[in-house]
């Protein structure tokens, strides 16, 4: 690893955690890293532990119900007789939101209400074994494991990093397919809703992390609470050089849910997209560092967003960058939007919308863009809001065209 914690034991890991639970009920942020918490087993599909004790059994993994194929992987060939969609490389899964590329082309997708880590790869058919499982998680209020990002030197310390919910806060841990899981920033508010958050590394190196409001809006708008921000911190979980205040990870604020965070290559500039006010759209801002993007209420002072997503788009899933467009999934429109990228001479701007994939394959979530230039995207139908098919949940791997077609490999 890139960097080193000792392990510690009995008093000196439960005064940790201790001290991780109180941050949660304050309104003072807490971003000191913690030790590294061990976990049992090794080898692919290692079980890691509670990343902090439970007071009872593990909550239930919830989702549809376990459908895998041999040797528990789930399956990505379809019945006997039924034409196989090119473009689905995964089947059967639950509640995939995590999604990160490796350097051999093929995914790792997290599942958010069970904890399981599989390997995908990009074709269809393949097998999709489960390479780690992070367990102690809290599921409830859309909460559980909630986003995958690679180490910008993934390729020399193997690194993973996940934003998940514990039964006490939000936090950011990393660990690597056979080692220990360790808590990079803890602390973050965690409620009955408003838990859902993203992460990603900008080109600066340095690890942003979207956070929700937890189900108070005020703490927005609060800077001494770390919900409902975006935060900016390097990769050991310190408060990167640059920020507003360099003694605080804060980036931006006033943010309801981070639904999408993507960077623009070689620029400083990252993308973020939320669900906007009632009858207004859901928002694409721009971040700069210090701004305040207005939830929950207009402040003077707020930053408008740089783009509204088409008012029938409904919430967004996420976005990514790829080939001079922004690409933002729609939630409710079950459409995956793109608009072209225009440079300026101060901030970069964005051109009106087009859609694909309409009503293909249902509520679109995650997505993410490839090297090869395809974009890997999940679904999400078994949420409650969707109408699920047998195949659901799905991985899809589409590689778009100019003039909105597409390709297989």
């Amino acid at each position: 690893m890139h960097h080193v914690r000792a392990l510690v034991a009995g008093a000196a890991v439960a005064g940790l955690l201790t001290a991780c639970g109180s941050a949660t009920r304050s309104t003072s942020p807490t971003w000191e890293p913690s030790p590294t918490i061990g976990v049992g087993g090794d080898g692919p599909g290692a079980q890691a532990n509670p990343i902090i004790p439970l007071p009872s059994a593990a909550p239930g993994n919830g989702g549809p119900p376990d459908s895998r194929g041999p040797g528990g992987a789930p399956s990505s060939s379809s019945a006997s007789g039924k034409k196989i969609d090119p473009d689905v490389v995964a089947t059967h899964l639950a509640a995939p939101v995590g999604l990160a590329l490796l350097p051999d082309g093929s995914a790792l997708v997290g599942e958010r209400t069970t904890g399981r880590i599989v390997r995908v790869q990009p074709r269809a058919g393949q097998p999709v074994p489960t390479v780690r499982t992070l367990s102690g998680l809290d599921t409830s209020g859309d909460g559980g494991l909630l986003d995958l990002a690679l180490s910008p030197t993934y390729t020399e310390d193997g690194l993973i990093y996940a934003y998940v919910t514990t039964p006490t806060d939000n936090r950011v841990v990393d660990f690597t397919l056979t080692g220990p899981v360790t808590p990079v920033f803890a602390g973050i508010p965690k409620g009955s809703t408003g838990n859902t958050g993203r992460i990603t590394f900008g080109w600066d190196g340095n690890l942003y992390i979207g956070t929700g409001d937890a189900g108070h809006p005020r703490l927005a708008a609060d800077p001494r609470s770390l919900a409902g921000k975006v935060l900016r911190v390097d990769p050991i979980g310190d408060p990167a050089p640059g920020n507003p205040d360099p003694r605080s990870p804060l980036f931006t604020s006033g943010h309801q849910v981070v639904a999408g965070l993507c960077a623009l290559p070689q620029t400083q500039w990252l993308f973020e997209v939320e669900a906007g006010a009632v009858r207004r759209g859901s928002e694409v801002n721009l971040l700069a560092r210090g701004n305040d993007y207005g939830w929950p209420h207009t402040r003077a002072g707020a930053a408008p967003p740089v783009s509204r997503l088409p008012s029938n788009a409904g919430a967004p899933g996420g976005c990514a960058y790829l080939g001079g467009r922004l690409w933002v999934t729609s939630l409710d429109g079950q459409e995956l939007l793109d608009a072209v990228v225009r440079p300026g001479l101060v901030a970069p701007s964005l051109g009106s919308y087009s859609s694909v994939l309409e009503h293909r394959y249902g509520r679109l979530r995650t997505v993410i863009a490839a090297p090869d230039g395809a974009l890997w995207l999940t679904t999400s139908n078994r949420d409650g809001h969707g109408k699920p098919v047998p195949d659901d949940e799905r991985v899809i791997r589409y590689l778009p065209t100019v003039g909105g077609g597409h390709s297989n490999l």
